[in-house]
């Protein structure tokens, strides 16, 4: 890993170097995940056009592999804590899709019973801790998080993601210095998606390496390509091991591309079509997959074909339970509420 000083060679080495080899089980399981982040998605904003998922709805749709190879890395006892583009962590995390679907529609079998909507999930029992819809407030979280474990001796770490817009917060940066200063076990994961909102990155940010924004807090960072499910998976384990050799937090930037607009509010007329339909064509973390287990020669179209088709009755079942799940009962309002 790199050390402040030395964090952007370090990172380009990394960068020029090929992710390693995977075993066809692991491409399946890389492949399986990420469709069904896809398919969830693709159905989600169906739903929100019919009028069925109310208030905001961030997909995300085009970034699948940077939360799939991350949690390929990841322990089932480690933390994870993410922004409103929550959906795909929830499904990566191994939450209910039925649940999901049925916390984006308001109702009472939701994981927030409804309560929470598109941007705020949860779950104690998946160690998935939100879902959070203020921009970067689960940063600070997530850092507590890692100082809970490390005061109660555990070796387990906590993966925090934001998005490059939510970079720019002055929270982030606190959250870095006390971190660092502790040595918390917390890898900061920055979704670079090139656009905050309708802004692309190179109007917002003097500088483009968002990796590097650890270095004055003797953070290290690496750069990974967030289109290359393999890649993101061996940064990870590197990341799980740094922080659970007590080594302090660690910064990733997953340089990935949302295929949508910021939310389903948003038309995206700020990017061409032909730069979207760019990167699809060379970049999608899906196709590249199948087209490596394809190449393995232990893998037929059939068999991917049969993998969708299992696929959609998942998210075909999520979406008819989420429409017969009743409606959560008004005296939920006070439930769940702090009084001083």
């Amino acid at each position: 890993m790199a050390t402040a000083a030395k964090a952007k060679s370090a990172a380009s080495r990394g960068n020029q170097a090929r992710a390693p080899a995977a075993t066809v089980a692991d491409l399946l399981g890389c492949y399986r995940d990420m469709l069904l982040i896809r398919r969830f998605e693709e159905r989600a904003g169906q739903m929100y056009g019919m009028g069925l998922i109310g208030g905001f709805c961030h997909l995300y749709i085009g970034q699948e592999a940077v939360v799939v190879g991350m949690q390929h890395a990841l322990a089932p006892d480690d933390v994870m804590i993410t922004s409103y583009r929550d959906h795909g962590h929830t499904l990566a995390r191994g939450m209910d899709p039925k649940r999901v679907m049925a916390e984006l529609t308001g109702r009472r079998d939701g994981y927030s019973r409804g309560k929470g909507g598109s941007m705020h999930m949860f779950s104690r029992a998946k160690n998935f801790y939100g879902g959070h819809g203020i921009v970067g407030a689960q940063v600070p979280i997530g850092a507590g998080i890692a100082l809970s474990m490390k005061y109660q001796g555990s070796k387990n770490v906590s993966a925090v993601y934001f998005g490059e817009g939510a970079a720019n917060q002055g929270q982030v940066f606190e959250t870095f210095n006390m971190a660092s200063l502790w040595k918390l076990p917390v890898i900061f994961v920055v979704e670079n998606n090139m656009y905050a909102m309708g802004t692309a990155v190179t109007r917002a940010k003097a500088g483009s390496d968002f990796y590097l924004r650890g270095a004055p807090f003797g953070i290290p960072g690496e750069q990974v390509d967030g289109m290359d499910v393999l890649a993101v998976k061996a940064a990870g384990v590197r990341a799980v091991a740094h922080c659970r050799s007590g080594a302090g937090p660690i910064l990733l930037e997953m340089r990935t591309y949302r295929y949508r607009g910021h939310s389903m509010s948003d038309p995206g007329k700020y990017r061409t079509r032909d730069e979207i339909t760019k990167v699809r064509s060379e970049k999608d973390a899906i196709e590249n997959v199948r087209a490596l287990l394809l190449a393995s020669g232990q893998v037929n179209e059939d068999a991917l074909k049969e993998i969708d088709r299992e696929i959609k009755a998942i998210v075909a079942d999520a979406a008819e339970f989420a429409q017969n799940s009743p409606e959560p009962d008004p005296a939920e309002l006070f439930t769940d509420v702090m009084v001083a």
